[in-house]
């Protein structure tokens, strides 16, 4: 009993310095970059097709340029234009770019077209210039109906742009 005491007596006289706790301190720090952005500068326009009695489509490339196949005939006259896009950024950094998957659809009252196989000027990623910006265009298929009903046919799509 005496050596309990006696123990007991010498843990509750030690010093203090078996109740310290070493600490060290770490810096934190992190790079921050301008938010990306993006900004529809042209929209895409297809300008005046006349639908045939058989199916067709009329593919824009991103660089404004028309063709077409089957029952579906570019016709001269209105604007004829691919999508044009302007990103702005974070100076030399890549970014991706996210196009529709699906098909878009363009109404005239109660009748409708679809936009498919959507294509951009630089791909699915770009680099910003050394003055943090970049432009590019997108084209994409219409797929003309047989005896699609004349109209004017619109309809939104969605490009997304992220850093890599």
């Amino acid at each position: 009993m005496k050596n309990s005491l006696i123990l007991a007596t010498l843990l509750l006289a030690a010093p203090a310095a078996f109740a310290q706790s070493p600490t060290a301190t770490a810096q934190a720090s992190v790079i921050l970059y301008k938010a990306i952005t993006l900004s529809k500068t042209t929209d895409m326009n297809f300008g005046v097709v006349a639908a045939g009695t058989t199916s067709g489509t009329v593919t824009l490339s991103a660089a404004g340029a028309r063709t077409n196949a089957g029952g579906a005939t570019p016709l001269s006259g209105g604007t004829v234009a691919a999508a044009a896009f302007a990103a702005d950024g974070q100076a030399n950094q890549t970014y991706a770019i996210t196009l529709p998957a699906s098909s878009v659809t363009l109404t005239s009252g109660s009748d409708t077209m679809t936009l498919t196989g959507f294509t951009s000027s630089i791909g699915a990623t770009g680099t910003l210039s050394s003055g943090g910006t970049q432009s590019f265009s997108v084209g994409s298929t219409l797929n003309v109906g047989a005896n699609q009903a004349a109209g004017t046919y619109t309809g939104n799509f969605s490009v997304m742009v992220a850093y890599n």
